[in-house]
């Protein structure tokens, strides 16, 4: 296979009528530009040029060489061309997977500002929990809140996702506040099955690590559902804040051991490696981590 950058200066060379000429155009020395089409006619085992003091003529080959010459070079510039447009303004679909109870509270509402920003760009988003394959499935980014990063993708972070012990104030006031992680053994406690062990919390106190066995009436796989029961006065847990921040905003769950702050993830965004990352990923990624940021707004109090 020829070298097509050669074809390409060989192309510059007839347009310019000079070697000279074309090394400035191309930014490159006249000896390296002399020495490409030497290397091309080489290849081609053909003159491509009749050489004088003075100008420079196309030999019979050389004609019609050249025209095949002249539309690579239009192609690849045009090809340059449109890298150019698509890195200036992000295009086309963007392929998304969210986990099911962050994407639908927060990915789902922030995707009407950001498609509202990149007018030319589509997304096709999938809302589940189960593993996503990037490369077999062809989605460009998953948004995934989870300890276990795999180790094939790259990982940004977009927002730290914290837990806290609440219950409603009527729940509070009928079966007390608990002052110590060790006081949670008189309560209700209603566990999220995914947690980790079974009728067990742990707690990042001010001594470090603590856990603490605990036992309630419900166990479930679903946070959100979770905090349903919560809001209905049943019991207390340990919840996710980007689903009930909004609910401890409006006091309707209040949160007790503060200072004993529960080991917390972080939702990130997960890609394939790629040397040139695509704009449509990276403004993507961009746009989340500027809307949530270290302090997300479901934190506010």
């Amino acid at each position: 296979m020829y070298d097509l950058n050669l074809m390409i200066i060989f192309a510059h060379v007839v347009n310019e009528q000079s070697f000279s000429a074309a090394a400035r155009k191309l930014g490159v020395s006249r000896s390296s530009v002399s020495k490409a089409v030497a290397k091309l006619e080489h290849a081609l085992g053909a003159s491509l040029l009749n050489r004088s003091t003075r100008h420079l003529s196309l030999t019979e080959v050389g004609t019609a060489f050249f025209d095949y010459c002249t539309r690579i070079s239009y192609e690849a510039d045009q090809a340059h061309k449109m890298i150019d447009s698509l890195n200036a303004q992000p295009r086309g679909v963007l392929k998304v997977a969210a986990s099911v109870a962050f994407g639908t509270l927060h990915i789902a509402p922030a995707i009407g500002d950001f498609l509202r920003h990149y007018p030319e760009l589509d997304i096709d988003m999938t809302i589940t929990d189960r593993v996503v394959d990037l490369t077999e499935e062809g989605y460009d980014v998953v948004i995934s809140v989870t300890k276990d990063l795999p180790q094939a993708l790259v990982a940004r972070k977009l927002a730290p996702i914290r837990r806290k012990l609440c219950a409603t104030p009527d729940y509070f006031e009928e079966f007390g506040t608990p002052i110590l992680p060790q006081d949670l053994v008189n309560h209700n406690c209603l566990d999220y099955i995914h947690s980790g062990d079974k009728g067990l919390w742990r707690f990042n106190g001010p001594g470090g690590e603590v856990s603490v066995p605990v036992s309630g009436r419900l166990r479930i796989n679903d946070d959100e559902a979770l905090s349903q029961v919560v809001l209905g006065g049943f019991g207390l847990a340990l919840l996710p804040t980007f689903i009930i921040g909004k609910d401890i905003q409006a006091k309707r769950l209040k949160s007790v051991l503060s200072e004993y702050i529960p080991v917390h993830q972080h939702v990130y965004a997960l890609y394939l490696p790629k040397r040139n990352l695509p704009l449509k990923i990276r403004v993507l990624i961009d746009f989340l981590i500027d809307r949530f940021g270290t302090e997300p707004y479901w934190d506010l109090e």
